[in-house]
Formats: structure tokens, sequence, C-alpha cells
């Protein structure tokens, strides 16, 4: 599968799974150099003061480490939730919206996905940070869990 191909696959799972993501106007930019970045426009998620709301930015964040695992564990059929999360708003968003996770480091990966795989089940620690104009402005850290 192409990385376009691949993109685009998540960009749809996302919008049929959790239709809130199409409302939000979610899009897949980049799967690469060990991060998922994921977009949303200003205009469908500000709040009355024109930034954007906390909840939009919640939200894409918590997206954000999700479909990063989705695309790590190449499990289709694994349920993947959010167990415990923290953020941290430090800037107000006056623009696009950009969630970028980082991947972990390969053995912290290695070890999930062989837990995930002899267990059925297993969870992992994933950062998220939303910048805009250059400035990190949310720093979100959430625990997400895989079952199979």
């Amino acid at each position: 599968m192409s990385r376009t191909d691949l993109l685009r696959e998540t960009e749809v799972f996302l919008h049929e799974q959790i239709p809130l993501t199409r409302a939000m106007g979610v899009q897949v930019e980049s799967y690469d150099q060990g991060r998922l970045v994921l977009t949303a426009p200003l205009g469908a998620n500000h709040n009355h003061l024109g930034t954007a709301f906390g909840g939009s930015l919640s939200a894409i964040a918590t997206l954000a480490g999700y479909g990063l695992l989705w695309l790590e564990l190449g499990d289709r059929k694994a349920h993947i939730v959010v167990r415990k999360s923290s953020i941290s708003y430090l800037h107000p968003v006056r623009g696009m919206i950009r969630a970028i996770c980082q991947r972990p480091d390969e053995s912290t990966v290695a070890e999930f996905k062989a837990k995930f795989t002899e267990q059925g089940k297993a969870r992992i620690t994933l950062a998220v940070s939303i910048e805009h104009a250059g400035q990190v402005c949310v720093e979100f850290e959430g625990v997400y869990i895989a079952i199979q």
C-alpha cells in the first residue's frame, strides 16, 4: 500500500468510526519520521473568542494518539481506547489546528507490540503536541489500551 493510500485509509477509518472527526474537518496530513500529524480547520472548531475551542483541541490530540497506535499496530480489528489523559493549554490556537503525535522510542513500541501479541491486551503512553505559528500551544499525554 502506498503512503498516500495509507493516509487516505486512516482518514476514512476515523471519519467512519468516529463521526465527530468529519464534523471537525479532521485530515491526516502525514505519517512519517516517527510521527502522525492530524489537522483541522479553525472555522469548524472555534470558540466565542475566535480561537480553537478547548474541546476540539482535546479531541484532536486524543485522536492523534489513537491514530498513531492504529497505524503502528496494523491490526484493523484491534480495539483502541484512551484510559487516562492530561492536557495543558499553554497558548491560544488562532489558526489551523495541527496535532503531532510522536512515536515512542523503538524499545517501548516493541515491548507494547509483544505484549499485545502475547496477551491480547497492552497499554502505552503517547505524547501529542498542538502547534501553531511555530509555537507549542497544547501538550497532551494519554494512556492508550489496545485489545484484540
